[in-house]
């Protein structure tokens, strides 16, 4: 009976150790969604799937154009 009882604790307490450490493996390392999504999206960008970003090259053909429009005008006033 003694041997039954002490197998059965150390059932109970193996058992906890295991629910313990499985808890800890289900952790998450974010503490809420946004977070998570984020850094989901982050990853995403880093990898190339959203595809190139064309607001920059936009950006760069206009400044270029605005700059090459106040060369003209400079040119044709001196």
């Amino acid at each position: 009976m003694w041997r039954s009882l002490s197998l059965a604790r150390t059932g109970a307490d193996t058992l906890e150790a295991y629910a313990e450490r499985a808890g800890a493996a289900l952790a998450c390392a974010y503490s809420n969604s946004a977070e998570f999504d984020a850094a989901l999206i982050a990853e995403r960008r880093a990898a190339g799937v959203y595809g190139p970003r064309r607001h920059r090259k936009q950006m760069l053909a206009t400044a270029a154009g605005i700059a090459a429009g106040l060369a003209m005008v400079v040119f044709l006033i001196a």
